[in-house]
């Protein structure tokens, strides 16, 4: 694609946990092919990927993230005692902002979006100004496992809960193409998740036991409850990934992008981060047999 014919992009990431780490994927891909990124909305694990993209930092996110196992998982999670989540959030955002610096989001060299949702207004909140990692913290502040976060006098919670395909803010970009990232994609029964299945229960299982020795710190070692509540946490994350997957569907369908690039939602679990270069690499196949396939 020469620089006559060179496509400018709003892109969408999805919500979906470390299936995000795919967004990766596919701005490299986009990247390579002489797309130009102009706006970049996203939502909870996309606003994080998105945010660390506009800051010109992703390069040192992905050699992060593709360091990670799932010890190093556990070491990042701080106990909340506050009884509205699982874990502060704290440890992981100060993390990225050591990693990447903290800037504010109207200093960009690109406009960004971050969705969250006011759950007591039962709104989408479109946060673009202000502390770029405080927008992300809000947007990813999954129920159960992270503490909600105080915005300007409301209590915000992952942007998924309403919107994890958030295209309605790139409504007013002059751009070529808008590309959604759709990581709530149709169940796969072959490929990776098959590929990796013993690989995953093992992590898995070892995520399961550093989950489950926080949980017993909160219940005073009681078996009985720790077992009610790592069983109830299952429970509602496979019922909210079936939730964004309805809901992202509806969303597309309503306002319809350009492009829209899915990425199926068993792919890995939600919490599956030491699996990032399995997942960066699916992204960058996946956006290249779509444009492929399409002649884009």
């Amino acid at each position: 694609m020469s620089e006559k014919t060179r496509k400018t992009v709003s892109l969408v990431l999805g919500s979906g946990g470390a299936r995000g780490l795919a967004h990766i994927g596919v701005i490299k891909w986009l990247l390579e092919n002489n797309y130009e990124i102009k706006s970049i909305t996203g939502c909870s694990i996309g606003s994080l990927i998105g945010g660390v993209y506009a800051t010109g930092k992703l390069e040192q996110l992905e050699k992060w993230m593709s360091s990670i196992t799932s010890a190093d998982i556990i070491t990042l999670l701080d106990i909340s005692w506050d009884g509205s989540g699982l874990f502060k959030g704290d440890k992981i955002i100060n993390t990225l902002v050591d990693l990447v610096g903290e800037t504010q989001i109207e200093n960009l060299p690109i406009p960004f979006t971050a969705v969250a949702a006011d759950i007591q207004a039962e709104k989408e909140v479109w946060i673009n100004s202000g502390s770029l990692f405080n927008a992300i913290r809000a947007s990813i502040s999954l129920p159960l496992f992270f503490t909600p976060v105080d915005y300007k006098g409301t209590k915000l919670i992952d942007g998924g809960v309403l919107n994890p395909v958030p295209i309605a803010p790139t409504f007013g970009d002059n751009t070529d193409l808008t590309i959604a990232v759709n990581l709530g994609g149709t169940l796969s029964n072959t490929g990776n998740d098959a590929i990796h299945k013993s690989e995953k229960q093992i992590n898995y299982m070892r995520f399961q036991t550093g989950i489950k020795k926080f949980i017993q710190k909160l219940n005073e070692g009681s078996k009985e409850n720790v077992t009610q509540n790592r069983n109830m946490y299952d429970v509602a994350n496979m019922a909210f990934d079936a939730m964004q997957s309805t809901i992202g569907r509806q969303k597309i369908a309503a306002y319809p992008p350009d492009v829209v690039i899915e990425i199926a939602r068993n792919a890995c679990g939600t919490l599956e981060f030491d699996r990032s270069s399995e997942m960066i690499d699916l992204g960058y196949r996946t956006a290249k047999t779509y444009f492929t396939r399409n002649n884009y």
